[in-house]
């Protein structure tokens, strides 16, 4: 049960021997670097004017740095393990400072600026998101620098249910499968059989299922486990306690409704408005990532979340404020991993094949050894 603790957060597989023993031998990259590039901005266009489409959505800009007292960084959990980049502003010779702090990601930020801009229900936003997440363990699919379609809806009340978030993810996937037809089009040598590429339909199962199915492994081998019977799954509800006494993976209290009672197809009562997109990866042989994203809390939930996670000091700050107050809209939203999409869909083995970053030399070494070539 303590491997169960030890996997709730901190993504990555945790030590570089065993990224070695997890990447494949004998790869061989089917596109040339200029290629991928071409098939990357290929994936964007199209990824980004099918979200458009899909979700009536606007492109609009995205803050790379916030006030750390506004409240609006996303913490990504609630255990405090991953903590923003923070500088000094001291403008102004220290008389008018700004203490800020490069974003994790633009969750709570595209809440506010749907009001910001005006935007009604069934419209919303789409972001290029560019974030930097310092406390990752760097592995072949997390990476310090992070770029995500960071998208939001603007709901009703009536929109907040499971059927609406089911919805909503189909269309995303609709989208994926677009991008994925089209870059194959585009390059034949990326064509695979039909049962190595993204299924048609994406499969719902609630976290709850799941451990149901596999008690005794901890998320990320359940996750393993249940990719193996459906390539495609919407893991629902995640944050909320199961029955073992841990939440599928921790979520930040202030974001994301893992709360809000559902009924399972069986009757049961389940928790949670939100939930990850993942899909097997043929390349890696692993679990893959591509998409995490939920309807947001209301003022009453996000005061149930505070108070589970025993953070209600953070209803004081502005952000907080804002929801608790209706200043802000009702909302759905999410992220989709820029690179984790391109990795898949360009069949890479690497993130660091489609993104330029940083890498320690001891990672370097066992990609060279492995016949993969990280961009720097």
């Amino acid at each position: 049960m303590g491997n169960k603790q030890l996997d709730l957060a901190g993504p990555g597989i945790g030590s570089y021997e065993e990224v070695a023993q997890i990447l494949p031998d004998n790869y061989a990259s089917k596109l040339t670097p200029k290629e991928t590039q071409v098939a990357i901005n290929y994936v964007k266009e199209t990824i980004e004017k099918g979200l458009a489409r899909e979700l009536n959505l606007i492109r609009v800009t995205v803050p790379l740095i916030v006030d750390e007292e506004s409240g609006v960084n996303d913490m990504l959990d609630r255990d405090g393990s991953r903590t923003p980049v923070e500088f000094y502003i001291s403008n102004d010779r220290g008389l008018n400072p700004i203490h800020a702090q490069v974003v994790q990601a633009a969750t709570k930020w595209k809440r506010v600026a749907l009001k910001q801009f005006g935007f009604e229900v069934g419209e919303g936003l789409n972001t290029d998101m560019h974030a930097v997440r310092k406390d990752y363990f760097l592995d072949h699919d997390h990476s310090a620098y992070v770029d995500q379609w960071d998208w939001e809806q603007r709901i009703s009340e009536e929109h907040r249910n499971l059927d609406y978030l089911k919805n909503v993810v189909r269309k995303i996937w609709k989208v994926l499968k677009e991008a994925e037809t089209g870059v194959q089009e585009l390059f034949p040598v990326l064509k695979r059989p039909a049962s190595e590429n993204l299924p048609e339909e994406i499969h719902f199962i609630h976290a709850e299922e799941i451990l149901d199915k596999f008690p005794d492994l901890p998320r990320k081998q359940r996750e393993t486990k249940i990719l193996a019977e459906y390539p495609a799954v919407f893991i629902i509800g995640i944050g909320w306690v199961l029955d073992d006494g841990y939440p599928h993976e921790l979520r930040a209290p202030d974001y994301d409704d893992w709360v809000t009672p559902t009924q399972g197809p069986d009757g049961r009562t389940f928790h949670g408005l939100n939930g990850d997109i993942l899909v097997w990866n043929p390349v890696t042989k692993r679990r893959h990532e591509l998409s995490s994203m939920g309807i947001r809390v209301n003022k009453e939930t996000l005061r149930q979340q505070l108070e589970i996670t025993d953070q209600t000091e953070m209803l004081e700050l502005p952000y907080h404020q804002a929801i608790l107050n209706d200043e802000v809209p009702l909302s759905i939203g999410g992220g989709i991993g820029q690179s984790r999409t391109y990795m898949h869909l360009l069949q890479k083995a690497h993130i660091g094949e489609v993104s330029v970053t940083v890498w320690p030399e001891k990672f370097k070494e066992i990609c060279r050894e492995k016949n993969i070539h990280v961009l720097e």
